[in-house]
């Protein structure tokens, strides 16, 4: 258990890396960047902040963005306080490391023993890692300077893409992505940089809409 929890850390964390070489990349400082890693801790949000920032949108809809993907670590930590139930003082500290990660190593533990050192050890590598490689990315970014130049500006959407992927195992989820993906690229042409972002979020409600009235369908059929 500790040493899938450890893969899942050095796997993700090692990203940091992307991240850090796009932020810097795409006009962001130094202290920026790594003060982002620190206080956000949430890749896909940060992804999206600044690739909104970078093409020129408004901040204040790139930071509405980057908040409304960061949403769904909330209902991560609803369900995570009852299967951890951690001390009160601890809490606080803890939320800062509900993620996909932590939750996904968390679920997959057998007892409240497991699920508290799963979510730790993940947790903890994966902030470590994820900052240390955050700096050094941001680092690198400034000596080559012109980060488009090799190519690395398209780094964080295809990190961001293999982490995603995995976990799109059901058909619902698969159509939710997809439908994301098409509302994103259509509307982005149109509509300032940063509320593709936001309008693709509705495509999960729609697909589940859609989902419910099937399974209505199938019930009345069956009757």
């Amino acid at each position: 258990m500790v040493r899938d929890a450890l893969g899942v850390g050095v796997a993700v964390g090692l990203s940091g890396f992307a991240f850090g070489v796009t932020s810097v990349g795409n006009g962001l400082s130094l202290l920026q960047t790594c003060a982002l890693s620190l206080l956000v801790f949430t890749g896909a949000s940060q992804f999206a902040l600044v690739g909104a920032l970078a093409g020129g949108g408004n901040p204040v809809t790139a930071a509405a963005g980057a908040f409304f993907l960061g949403v769904r670590n909330a209902f991560y930590g609803l369900r995570l306080s009852q299967l951890l139930q951690l001390p009160r003082f601890v809490r606080p500290l803890a939320a800062h490391w509900v993620i996909d990660e932590t939750t996904a190593v968390t679920l997959a533990q057998p007892t409240r023993r497991a699920r508290r050192i799963g979510f730790t050890v993940t947790g903890l590598t994966l902030y470590v890692l994820w900052n240390l490689t955050t700096l050094l990315g941001g680092l690198g970014a400034e000596a080559i300077g012109d980060t488009d130049a090799w190519g690395l500006d398209a780094a964080g959407p295809a990190t961001f893409l293999a982490l995603l992927a995995p976990m799109l195992r059901s058909t619902t989820e698969r159509a939710v992505a997809l439908l994301a993906v098409a509302l994103g690229l259509m509307l982005l042409p149109v509509l300032p940089e940063g509320v593709p972002v936001l309008v693709a979020a509705l495509a999960a409600p729609l697909v589940l809409v859609v989902e419910g009235r099937k399974i209505r369908a199938r019930e009345k059929e069956d009757r």
